[in-house]
């Protein structure tokens, strides 16, 4: 299980499926109010990664990276922020406005999740 994590700074709280599969196909851009999406992900090959796409998702991870190579080669949109590991992810998120990520359920009872906030799935 992965949970949707996002910086304080993002005003919803709930995210629908269809809404968080927008963001992470880069088909939505922007928060409601316009404040601009920075979005953080895992290497591919990550179980975290593996995880979040095939649940949350409904897509492999390969697929995901196919959709970002089309669009950032198209010049339609700027692939995501790839960091190396969950510490680093809940980081990033922390210190970007406008962020959102997603860390293992276990990870997110972690200390270092004060600072970012976990959004529910509607």
């Amino acid at each position: 299980m992965a949970d949707v994590i996002v910086n304080p700074s993002v005003s919803v709280n709930s995210i629908s499926a269809s809404s968080l599969r927008n963001i992470y196909t880069l088909r939505q851009t922007n928060w409601p109010g316009g404040q601009t999406i920075v979005v953080f992900v895992l290497p591919d090959n990550h179980p975290a990664h593996e995880t979040f796409t095939k649940e949350k998702l409904g897509l492999y991870p390969y697929r995901l990276r196919q959709i970002w190579d089309r669009l950032s080669y198209s010049g339609m949109a700027s692939a995501p922020i790839e960091v190396k590991d969950e510490n680093e992810l809940r980081a990033r998120v922390r210190a970007t406005p406008g962020a959102i990520g997603y860390i293992t359920k276990d990870a997110s009872k972690d200390t270092r999740h004060d600072g970012i906030k976990t959004l529910t799935l509607e």
